[in-house]
């Protein structure tokens, strides 16, 4: 068979049964072998970028999942380099398959021949041009070792043309994918670890995106509920322990992070990281964040460990390993009765949860933003998964909004790139077709990617996408104030077209609706949840995204610090009364 053939053979036994791409010359004989061999779901995207972008949310959605992304030559490959940046930081297996220039003609400025993998290699695990067709087999097996081996990530293939022609012998029924390897931890070192939590009088546990990648959430709740320790999600690991759980203690950090969630991190005299890298948003200032505090720090890879700063213990293992063993050990030390009352100290993390509050419920028109995710919180229940990337809108929402299981927040941490957001969610929709996906942009982040709706439209690919639009860079123009400009980063003009949209430009429902979507505006509160619901029901009626357009207030500073977790601005009001902040997790006492 074509050593294309042979690939796409491999994707099968590997697992793979959705890919996301845009054919071209010099990857057609890959889109012949998929096409002849079947099996394999193509989504044909509108950008490669956005099929990098489909492809890392598939593989966020599931345990297990590789999302497949696929171009031609040249700038197909240079525009995905985001999509492996992104999934590299958050440590997400994406494959990336590109075509290239002839092998002969590769080094002589041949039409679109670049050297792929030399541009992708600081972004992957592996990136590789394959010269010779009998590698093929070996590079992708090799592929899929790696990007699920250590701390997961993305990898490159890059096939010149003639090797996918090249016919190769390969038996694709005796094919075996390579075992995987994750470090582990050990029983001393395991020991080690839960006996310096147990000495503590006030810890926490930071949660990680480690704990999902190793789909170890069950087992991270267990442990805290045997030692009685709250529980900190990072952004990566939110849903990892229910919002509502009476161990879950909020988020930590400058900006996604809650009022009681820092107020109890700094009250702590302890802390047990699991499968997280001491993110700069997460932690601040490091000399606030650690003062007073003893820290063990589990890891997947090693070089992790000391990376932020020195731990005073660290295990380098796969979080389900650790956890295992981390469950084993505290089991044992509650039987011998050697496991302390932590009660009164979980206590006081929920009183805090019930009592700092911010305000969500306003009645302003223009809309503040605050009210469409206290909107948000009615009309999407638990089984919701969310998709964004960065921004206003991305912090708001993960200070406001409610996540109550693992891959229910689906967000892109480090890299944060604008236009993620739409071509994520058709990717986390095609991945789990029948769950309510809800994705959440401002009108940037919106305008970026947002000829992949039309993809949404032609594949039939149905989620509500709720855009907070105030014809401004939020977070940017918010970011200007320390340098007291507010410069290149208003988006108004009056649209000739649409001039009862006053100062605020875009017509996103015509251009929605132009791209075979779905769209409602809202102007008022009271319209939100009515708007919300209707959405559900276009989505599920037409299966295509349906987007939600809140018009905002021009300017909304959402709370956070420059600095530290112990000097957070709040600007806004905060919440006095009940009424304040409705959907709060726990009423205001």
């Amino acid at each position: 068979m074509t050593a294309a053939r042979a690939a796409v053979e491999i994707l099968k036994r590997e697992g793979v049964s959705n890919a996301f791409g845009v054919p071209g010359a010099a990857i057609n004989p890959f889109y012949a072998a998929l096409k002849a061999a079947g099996g394999v779901h193509h989504t044909l995207a509108r950008h490669v970028e956005g099929a990098s972008h489909m492809a890392e949310g598939y593989t966020r959605t599931h345990p297990g999942n590789i999302g497949v992304c696929v171009g031609t030559s040249g700038p197909a490959g240079t525009d995905m380099i985001t999509g492996l940046y992104s999934a590299i930081g958050d440590s997400i297996p994406i494959l990336c398959v590109t075509g290239q220039a002839p092998t002969a003609v590769i080094h002589k400025e041949d039409f679109q021949a670049v050297d792929i993998a030399s541009i992708a290699r600081p972004v992957t695990k592996a990136a590789t041009t394959v010269l010779e067709a009998a590698q093929v087999p070996g590079v992708f097996q090799q592929a899929f070792h790696l990007m699920r081996s250590g701390r997961p990530g993305p990898v490159l293939i890059d096939l010149p043309v003639d090797v996918q022609l090249t016919e190769i012998e390969f038996d694709p029924e005796t094919y075996e994918p390579l075992p995987v390897y994750r470090p582990a931890a050990t029983r001393a070192q395991a020991e080690k670890a839960v006996r310096m939590l147990n000495a503590s009088e006030r810890p926490l546990i930071v949660a990680g995106g480690g704990i999902i990648n190793a789909d170890a959430s069950d087992l991270l709740v267990e442990f805290a509920e045997l030692t009685g320790t709250p529980v900190v999600p990072t952004l990566m690991g939110w849903g990892v322990i229910a919002d509502d759980h009476e161990l879950n203690a909020g988020m930590v950090g400058l900006q996604t992070s809650h009022r009681y969630g820092n107020a109890t991190f700094l009250e702590s005299d302890f802390v047990l990281g699991i499968g997280n890298r001491w993110a700069n948003r997460h932690t601040g200032k490091l000399d606030v964040y650690t003062r007073g505090r003893t820290f063990v720090h589990v890891d997947i890879e090693p070089t992790q460990i000391g990376k932020i700063f020195a731990p005073d213990y660290g295990i380098a293992s796969d979080a389900k390993a650790a956890l295992t063993l981390f469950v084993e050990v505290a089991k044992e030390l509650k039987a011998a009765g050697e496991l302390l009352d932590r009660a009164a100290w979980a206590t006081s993390a929920q009183e805090r949860k019930a009592t700092l509050h911010r305000r969500t419920h306003f009645d302003d028109v223009p809309l503040k933003p605050q009210r469409v995710y206290e909107e948000m919180n009615r009309a999407f229940g638990p089984e919701t998964r969310y998709v964004t990337t960065i921004g206003l809108s991305q912090i708001a929402g993960a200070q406001m909004l409610h996540v109550y299981k693992p891959r229910h927040w689906i967000n892109c941490g480090q890299a944060g790139p604008l236009g993620w957001t739409i071509p994520a969610a058709l990717g986390v929709a095609t991945a789990d077709p029948e769950a309510t996906v809800v994705a959440l942009s401002g009108d940037y982040d919106f305008q970026f990617m947002l000829e992949e709706l039309a993809v949404g439209a032609q594949h039939r690919i149905p989620y509500v996408h709720v855009l907070v639009n105030n014809s401004y860079l939020g977070l940017i123009r918010q970011a200007q104030r320390n340098f007291d400009i507010d410069f290149q980063v208003n988006l108004e003009f009056e649209n000739l077209n649409s001039p009862e949209l006053g100062v605020y430009g875009v017509d996103h429902v015509k251009v929605a609706e132009g791209l075979g979507c779905k769209a409602i505006r809202v102007t008022e509160p009271d319209q939100l949840l009515p708007a919300f619901e209707q959405a559900k029901k276009l989505a599920a009626e037409f299966r295509v995204p349906v987007i939600v357009e809140a018009i905002l207030e021009r300017v909304t500073n959402i709370a956070m610090s420059g600095s530290d977790i112990a000097s957070v601005n709040e600007f806004e009001d905060l919440a006095t009364e009940p009424w304040h902040a409705p959907t709060e997790i726990l009423p205001l006492t």
